[in-house]
């Protein structure tokens, strides 16, 4: 997972001895980290692989646990076994599953399983933790999801584009809501909107740009680190207008590229300010007004992009980092003292 990959290649190796789980390439930057285990996965047999290694390796810490049939296995038995490993989950979107009609039943109640019975869990924004107590009564921090501010920067040479181009990046599906860029594609012949993602609702877009004739409409399809950070520079707006989210990666990363942009108030991040870094919405109808404003002013956009710059770097990987290498130093010290 991307945030846990993020986490680990900025723990001092001094400090922590990491091992994790290996499907692909490796990143290079985990690779060449002193003191890291990786763990090449089998194509098939991958949970009986997983299982062992959370049973029987040697580690204090299980962080970031995911619901996966391993895990829930690995859960299950530690509270008959009472396992002395720290198992820390972390919430990063809301609670309400059972009100989002694409997740199954099934799913739901395995993340009940395994990530709502870790010992120690951690909300990436004020929305997710009062959700979570609402949902479920169960407490947490907060600690927000990073961006690698480094990496995702804007491009301060481009050429200024002939239309505004408008950007979302996120998964394919109704909750995310990107049948919306179509509808402004059409109120807003003027500008350009790209499309970066894939899911379930991609055919039905790209159906309906061709049947609605909108040529302004480009479904750019799945799109790896460097290609997505090459549509975060060179676009205009970032345009997200999910309605069930956490605290979404992707506004961090397109505030990073000097982008202001548009969401719901429906989940309050933290990561837009309202009037200052973007825009946030109550509903559609402003949706498209505050994509109108910014539109037809280019001296805006340019302004609360470098304010939503300035304002990332709170949130970048070498602020958040730390604060989690702390609370794993804690964590471990406490448990030392209990068994010892």
């Amino acid at each position: 997972m991307g945030n846990a990959r993020e986490i680990a290649c900025r723990l001092d190796p001094e400090k922590f001895h990491i091992t994790m789980f290996l499907a692909g390439e490796p990143d290079e930057r985990i690779a060449a980290r002193p003191n890291t285990r990786l763990i090449r996965l089998p194509r098939r047999r991958q949970t009986v692989r997983i299982f062992r290694e959370l049973v029987w390796g040697d580690h204090q810490i299980v962080f970031y646990l995911k619901s996966s049939p391993a895990s829930f296995a690995y859960m299950k038995l530690r509270r008959k076994w009472n396992g002395r490993k720290i198992v820390i989950g972390t919430m990063e979107s809301q609670s309400d599953l059972r009100n989002e009609p694409t997740i199954k039943a099934n799913a739901i109640r395995m993340w009940e399983e395994t990530v709502l019975k870790c010992d120690y869990l951690f909300s990436n924004s004020l929305s997710v933790q009062r959700g979570l107590k609402r949902q479920y009564g169960i407490g947490s921090e907060i600690i927000p999801t990073g961006v690698d501010t480094s990496y995702f920067t804007p491009d301060l040479h481009r050429q200024a584009n002939a239309r505004p181009r408008v950007l979302f990046v996120g998964s394919l599906r109704p909750f995310k809501q990107p049948q919306l860029l179509l509808e402004a594609a059409s109120r807003f012949p003027q500008a350009d909107f790209r499309i970066a993602g894939d899911g379930p609702l991609a055919p039905e877009l790209k159906a309906r740009a061709r049947r609605e004739n909108l040529s302004s409409i480009t479904l750019l399809g799945p799109l790896n680190a460097p290609q997505l950070r090459d549509e975060y520079r060179s676009a205009d707006i970032f345009l997200f207008p999910s309605a069930w989210e956490g605290s979404p990666k992707v506004i961090l990363e397109a505030a990073a590229c000097g982008l202001p942009v548009i969401a719901r108030n429906n989940y309050s991040p933290e990561t837009v300010v309202h009037g200052v870094t973007g825009y946030q919405a109550t509903s559609d109808s402003k949706i498209f007004s505050f994509l109108d404003v910014l539109l037809s002013n280019p001296e805006l956009r340019a302004k609360l992009g470098r304010n939503g710059r300035q304002h990332g770097l709170g949130y970048d990987w070498g602020v958040i980092t730390p604060r989690w290498a702390a609370i794993f130093e804690t964590l471990a010290a406490r448990k030392l003292r209990k068994t010892s």
